[in-house]
């Protein structure tokens, strides 16, 4: 009998990250591979930390390693620097991830197959040399939307045409970042303020400007590459970037695809989160009206002033609109969130606090009826999926070209463009759950979410078939 096929899946060190590929892992199980799932040592104990510590038994075909990222130790419960994290992996990481590859081979027996594929986070490009070395296909799940993606591989010509670095400081607020980018192929009207944020800086040698271009031209080496989005969603990039790079992938909404997975199966068992959730929040929402309720979260990374706490919390309660906000203990940047006197006394009947949920689960819920976010990736599509329209607040990455997507493109979002005043969030808050343009940007929700679930479904959904592709003509393909 044939060996199973050994799919080694690693994503990048950071929560957003690390989700969509623990479901892909999952389905990549559910279609008969062994999973070695590698997450770092400092998020591995974050993770046993909030899960419990036999989260990581896993089952006898799906375990869990880890490697060192190369920082210094820390016993934080936070997302750690991005930009140190990014060029510790860079540096750090392909000789434990090589050992590791070595380790899992020379055990091999009944219960663990030789390695015979890679799956790795599209910005831990050093399992390509890892994987060549080994003679098997190596698949890159880039996790930011298509667009976001494409935003990253014009970093490049940016720096060519002189367009990034920035002159100076001043070119932030002097009206330069309205500049219209008009050659991104299958982009329309993208400005220097829509493209991933990191091109915002003034310093020729910044981490994050040079790791992403390091990153994106590496991703030619790949045997494929995945992305969480579907066709209909984005359509026109997709097509666009079918001719830049390898074979592309969309599988998404990856979550939805887990709907193939009986739910007895014990995969259901393994999650992912950092935080520990507080499901008591599902309990709450049940006892409210379809559509009535503003769900607020900002994401694993986003971080806010005391002040723009403060206002939000304000903006929020004026609203008089019922509301699950998500508040982390890390969410104020360096200090404790404490929201204002008075605040919790106004909200008792109508606001309910959580450090962490469980978001899919909550978007998809009835009673949902907007959603105050940053823009994340996993946030947007999630609230397609479950077709909930957005107030969107992004702050860093790939949020921004997100936000003008949701906002101008789909009509399933409108921006806060202007500074944090209670006032001003009450406003939007009010437009979306009660007014006409809410109304209407819920419709076009609707109608994305139906398409999401059309792709993601078998037997003839497009993500479905694009998975059951990757797993056949790429992953199970012979060695290189």
């Amino acid at each position: 009998m044939a060996e199973k096929p050994h799919a080694v899946c690693m994503p990048h060190p950071a929560q957003g990250h690390i989700n969509p590929m623990l479901k892909l892992a999952k389905l990549l199980h559910y279609k008969g591979f062994h999973i070695t799932f590698v997450n770092t040592e400092y998020n591995h104990r974050r993770w046993l930390k909030s899960r419990g510590p036999n989260s990581a038994d896993g089952l006898p075909s799906f375990r869990f390693e880890t490697i060192p990222d190369g920082l210094p130790p820390t016993d934080a419960n936070a997302t750690q620097h991005i930009p140190s994290l990014c060029e510790s992996t860079k540096k750090n990481c392909l000789a434990p991830f090589r050992e590791l590859l070595s380790k899992l081979n020379s055990c091999s027996n009944n219960i663990i197959p030789q390695v015979t594929c890679i799956v790795a986070d599209g910005v831990m490009s050093y399992s390509l040399d890892a994987g060549e070395e080994l003679g098997i296909p190596v698949v890159l799940f880039w996790t930011p939307s298509a667009s976001g993606f494409m935003g990253y591989l014009q970093y490049h010509r940016l720096i060519q045409e002189g367009l990034t670095p920035l002159k100076d400081s001043s070119y932030l607020t002097n009206g330069y970042l309205n500049t219209v980018i008009d050659w991104i192929p299958g982009m329309r009207g993208i400005r220097l303020k829509d493209i991933p944020s990191f091109i915002r800086t003034t310093d020729p040698d910044d981490i994050m400007l040079n790791f992403l271009v390091y990153e994106t031209e590496r991703s030619q080496r790949a045997s494929a590459i995945i992305l969480n989005t579907f066709y209909d969603l984005e359509h026109e990039v997709l097509d666009a970037l079918s001719s830049l790079l390898p074979p592309i992938y969309t599988i998404g909404p990856v979550h939805l695809q887990l709907h193939q997975i009986p739910a007895d199966s014990d995969l259901k068992l393994i999650e992912s989160n950092l935080w520990i959730e507080e499901a008591e929040c599902l309990d709450w929402l049940y006892l409210k009206e379809q559509n009535s309720v503003v769900y607020v979260n900002f994401g694993s990374i986003t971080v806010m002033t005391a002040e723009q706490l403060i206002e939000f919390a304000w903006g929020l309660a004026n609203s008089n609109k019922p509301f699950l906000w998500v508040i982390r203990p890390d969410l104020v940047a360096g200090e404790s969130a404490v929201l204002p006197p008075g605040f919790l006394e106004e909200i008792k009947e109508r606001g309910l606090l959580a450090s962490w949920c469980p978001q899919e689960q909550v978007l998809s819920h009835p009673a949902i009826g907007g959603f105050l976010t940053h823009g994340g990736w996993n946030s947007t599509i999630e609230s397609v999926s479950g077709g909930v329209p957005m107030i969107c607040w992004p702050f860093f990455a790939e949020q921004q070209m997100n936000c003008m997507y949701c906002c101008k493109e789909w009509g399933i979002g409108m921006e806060i463009e202007d500074e944090v005043k209670r006032n001003y969030i009450e406003g939007l808050v009010r437009k979306l759950m009660e007014g006409e343009e809410g109304n209407e940007m819920r419709k076009k929700a609707k109608e994305l979410k139906r398409l999401a679930e059309e792709a993601s479904s078998g037997p003839n959904g497009l993500s479905f078939l694009n998975l059951e592709k990757l797993v056949n003509q790429v992953l199970q393909s012979p060695r290189i």
